[in-house]
């Protein structure tokens, strides 16, 4: 079953263009939210993350990484 990824991100993120290159070249599905461009999306990141930075992910609602952490990202969506 396809895990739920949502990803906090802003375009002059080095980082952020990191984790979108990593997700894609591993195929994982994700919704993304600019947080430059919505100001509803950076209330919330800050709300539900208590994170000002980005990239931050939501995996299944349930766990968050904060940063681009390739061992969590891997071990939270069981990518080899």
């Amino acid at each position: 079953m396809e895990k739920k990824v949502e990803i906090y991100t802003s375009p002059t993120c080095h980082f952020c263009t990191e984790l979108k290159t990593f997700l894609d070249e591993k195929q994982v599905t994700y919704v993304e939210y600019d947080v430059t461009a919505d100001e509803e999306k950076r209330k919330e990141l800050i709300d539900r993350s208590q994170q000002v930075g980005v990239p931050v992910v939501f995996i299944d609602d349930t766990e968050m990484i904060a940063g681009f952490d390739k061992e969590k990202i891997v071990a939270a969506l069981g990518l080899a």
